[in-house]
């Protein structure tokens, strides 16, 4: 049992510990360059991937699935974004603070990247993937945005 990452038939399968670690890197990413809605509800998607929360099996996404913007402008603005925080991700930020070593993480994350870049948003189909509440709260023990409203806590307080 799985989750799946992409769109189409160019995605990344990952294992459910590889799920959780790709998880936690773009956590502590997303977390720290989320700044428009847009970015914020992003990071709600990512937050949706805390398998602790959501069901082992029961997570992942198709990027034809999210709402990118209404226009080129906002579709190419939101790109960057995932772009920029998986860049952020592949230079391992932060995960000195991990309670273990992330070996595959890189490659988890390089490997979507790729896929994200060469997805363009105009293609995009959206249905209701990218959750309408964005998060704005804050993890004051492990500085990242945590889950709330969703749930109490962040990803990183539930283990």
């Amino acid at each position: 049992m799985g989750n799946t990452f992409g769109v189409g038939g160019d995605t990344l399968y990952l294992s459910n510990g590889g799920t959780a670690v790709l998880a936690d890197v773009l956590t502590l990413a997303v977390s720290a360059l989320a700044e428009r809605p847009w970015d914020h509800r992003f990071a709600a998607l990512v937050a949706m991937q805390d398998q602790s929360m959501m069901g082992h099996g029961a997570v992942g996404f198709d990027l034809a699935d999210l709402d990118w913007g209404a226009t080129a402008e906002e579709r190419t603005s939101a790109k960057s974004f995932v772009l920029d925080v998986l860049d952020l991700a592949t230079r391992r930020y932060r995960w000195d603070e991990l309670d273990y070593e992330p070996p595959f993480a890189e490659g988890y994350v390089r490997r979507f990247r790729e896929i994200v870049a060469a997805f363009d948003p105009a293609d995009a189909d959206p249905g209701d993937e990218l959750p309408d509440i964005p998060l704005v709260a804050c993890c004051v023990r492990h500085r990242v945005l945590s889950g709330l409203p969703y749930w109490e806590g962040c990803a990183f307080c539930h283990r």
